[in-house]
This record gives C-alpha cells, sequence and structure tokens, in this order.
C-alpha cells in the first residue's frame, strides 16, 4: 500500500515542484514503485518529467472528476519505476465544478484509492494556495512534506498552514500527519539562511529533515529539459540533496508523539531574525 506525501506549502516560490519531482525520482531510483500526481493547474511537475501540459489531452481534472480510472492517465517517465498522472490548465476548472458535487472533498481520495496498492508512494504535487484542490490533495494524503525556503518570509506562513492541517484533523477527520519540514534554497554561507535554520529546528512542532537543498544552478535549470536533476546533473550538490532526502524518506519511522498531540513552542511564528 502506497505511502501517500502531499507537498505542500501555501507560499508559492519554495520549491514545492522541484521536491515532488526530484524526491520521487531519487525514491525510484533507490528501487521504490513510484507515482507522482500533478494537482497544479500549472502543469510543472508535468513539464519536468516531460509531458508537455498543454498537449495533454487527458489530466488528473478528468480523474477526479469520474470520467476515467487512473490506469487511463498513467504517463511514463524517463525514469524505471517512476509514472506521472499530468494536470493541465484546466483543472483550475475543478474548483467550480467540484463545489456541488456530493464528498467533494474526497474526490482525489476515491481517485487514487484504486492504484494505492500498485505504488510504494504517491507524491502529490500542490499549487501554492489553500483551495478545494488543496482539502482534495490533503485529504488523500497520509502525510505532507513541507518545503520552507530558507527566508524570514516562508516561516511567516507555517503557521497558517498547521493551522488549515488542524481544521481538517477536527471538521473531516482526517488524521493527515506532517511528515517533516524541509530546508531550500539553502545558502549555506549566508547568515539569514543559518538563522532561518537554526530557528525553524528549535520551534516547528513537527520533524524538520536533516537534509537542506541548497541553491542550485542545475536545480533551476533541469525543468527546462525537460528533465529530473539525476538525468541533467547528476552530480550537482542539488541531486546529491536530493538523493540524500530520498534515503531519509525510505528510513524515516513514524514519530512517537501522535501528530495530532503535537503543539507548536512557545512563540512559534514569531521568528527574531
Amino acid at each position: 500500500m502506497a505511502r501517500v506525501i502531499a507537498i505542500c506549502n501555501a507560499k508559492g516560490g519554495v520549491g514545492k515542484t522541484t521536491t515532488a519531482v526530484n524526491l520521487g525520482t531519487y525514491l525510484a531510483i533507490l528501487g521504490k514503485r513510484v507515482l507522482v500526481v500533478d494537482f497544479d493547474p500549472q502543469g510543472n511537475a508535468s513539464s519536468a518529467l516531460g509531458h508537455n501540459p498543454l498537449t495533454v489531452e487527458k489530466s488528473v481534472y478528468h480523474g477526479i472528476l469520474g470520467e476515467n480510472k487512473p490506469s487511463e492517465l498513467l504517463k511514463p517517465s524517463l525514469i524505471y519505476n517512476l509514472h506521472l498522472i499530468p494536470a493541465a490548465p484546466h483543472l483550475a476548472g475543478a474548483l467550480i465544478e467540484l463545489v456541488p458535487l456530493e464528498n467533494r472533498e474526497y474526490r482525489l481520495r476515491h481517485f487514487l484509492h484504486h492504484v494505492r496498492h500498485e505504488y510504494d508512494y504517491i507524491i502529490i504535487d500542490l499549487s501554492p494556495s489553500l483551495t478545494l484542490l488543496t482539502v482534495n490533495a490533503l485529504i488523500a494524503s497520509d502525510e505532507i512534506l513541507i518545503p520552507v525556503q530558507a527566508e524570514y518570509y516562508s516561516l511567516e506562513g507555517l503557521g497558517q498552514l498547521l493551522q488549515t492541517i488542524d481544521l481538517l484533523r477536527a471538521n473531516l477527520n482526517h488524521p493527515v500527519r506532517v511528515a517533516g519540514a524541509l530546508l531550500t534554497m539553502v545558502d549555506a554561507e549566508a547568515r539569514l539562511s543559518k538563522d532561518v535554520a537554526q530557528n525553524l529546528r528549535a520551534h516547528f512542532p513537527h520533524p524538520v529533515f536533516r537534509t537542506e537543498i541548497p541553491r542550485s544552478v542545475a536545480l533551476a535549470e533541469a525543468p527546462s529539459f525537460a528533465r529530473p536533476v539525476i538525468l541533467y546533473r547528476p552530480d550537482s550538490p542539488g541531486a546529491q540533496a536530493y538523493e540524500s532526502l530520498a534515503r531519509e524518506v525510505i528510513a524515516q519511522e513514524l514519530p512517537a508523539v501522535a501528530a495530532s498531540d503535537a503543539t507548536p513552542a512557545a512563540g512559534f511564528g514569531n521568528f527574531n531574525i
């Protein structure tokens, strides 16, 4: 049964798609069966894995509306054991079309239920907003991985995201847990990056991955070649960091404290940098 992980942060530009694509890639390289679900109307994860969202005829949009089964939407990638269910701009229309439907928050969960037994990991890439699509993705997930850019503004939105997670648990009775926060775009020489990392590790009420993703030209350039970084610059620091993250995710155990019992440390969100 697949471990379903949503890559989520309400702030844009923090490395969500880069993480979804490259974490999924390295999990597959390490022998896991992986499905990446692009659930962002911009379709960046789809294009990064070689499928132009502007030319995709059938996408996850058709799946959540019940028009197609997952097996009819699967796309191959250049990586063995890594499949994609693509997104396209028409996914944005689902925000309106889902509203009158019964169990509208569970559409993606029910859709993915048909293929959970075929994969070890299902990675869901989300848009940087808190919408009905976001709720669908979080309800479909067992865990949330939160990329956090090593800058002050990225920290400010974390409190809001944690409140949203708490609301899902309380109102929809879904025990989603936070797999961890992931520091991205880290400049090892910059004091700001060091201060953000220190504050996050000291105050975040959930795990923080040991792996930190550095600022990397290779990570920024790889999508323009429609490739994950391992097929573009496998020797780059960014590639090595995502391999380390994949190994950490595989080795990760359930935390001793249940996610529902975790509470923010005093002063969380009031970062003095």
